[in-house]
């Protein structure tokens, strides 16, 4: 017996290529905030959300296709 569920149960919402690209999409804006000279605050904030979008992307990596 399988240890994932049935892909057809998942919404197509949450499947692994799309939440990968959001997962991404908040790396880079990370990365973004990490190198703009403006605002301390996003520079501030940079690291933790490219953690957030790497520890996403780490967890949808497991999802069904």
């Amino acid at each position: 017996m399988s240890n994932t569920l049935p892909s057809k149960r998942w919404p197509r919402s949450l499947r692994r290529g799309p939440m990968e690209s959001i997962a991404t999409a908040v790396i880079g804006i990370g990365f973004l905030m990490l190198f703009q000279p403006f605002a301390l605050p996003l520079y501030t904030y940079s690291f933790v959300t490219m953690l957030a979008g790497t520890v996403m992307f780490i967890v949808v990596s497991k999802f069904p296709e």
